[in-house]
C-alpha cells in the first residue's frame, strides 16, 4: 500500500513507473526507494543471510545494516532502501552469495 497523503509531509507520491522484482511488473513512484516500493507492492523479503540463510528484509532503512542488498539492474549487493527507483528498473533478491558460503560451509 501506498501512503498517498502523509498527515505532516503532504503528498508524496510523484510519477508513476513500472518496476520489475523477479521479472514481474509492480507500480513504484519516481523519488521512492527501491525497498519503500517493494514494501508498498507486499513484497518483505529481499534476501537471504549469508551465515544462516534466513529470510532478510528491510531493518533501518538508512543503508547501515545491509539487510536491504538486492541485485539491481545487474549489479549485486546494492543497498535497495538507499537507491531510488527508476522506469524499467530490474530488481532480483539477494538469495547466495557463493564464495562466502563455502567458506561457511568448510568450517
Amino acid at each position: 500500500m501506498h501512503i498517498e497523503k502523509h498527515p505532516v509531509l503532504g503528498r508524496q507520491l510523484h510519477t508513476p513507473v513500472t518496476i520489475y522484482f523477479n521479472d514481474q511488473p509492480y507500480q513504484a513512484y519516481t523519488q521512492q526507494s527501491v525497498a519503500a516500493a517493494l514494501m508498498a507492492n507486499e513484497i518483505k523479503k529481499l534476501g537471504v543471510s549469508r551465515k544462516l540463510v534466513q529470510s532478510r528484509g528491510l531493518f533501518c532503512s538508512r543503508g547501515r545494516c545491509c539487510s536491504c542488498y538486492m541485485t539491481i539492474d545487474g549489479e549485486d549487493h546494492v543497498r535497495s532502501c538507499m537507491t531510488e527507483v527508476e522506469d524499467g528498473m530490474r530488481i532480483y533478491p539477494n538469495m547466495d552469495d557463493p564464495e562466502v558460503r563455502r567458506e561457511i560451509d568448510e568450517d
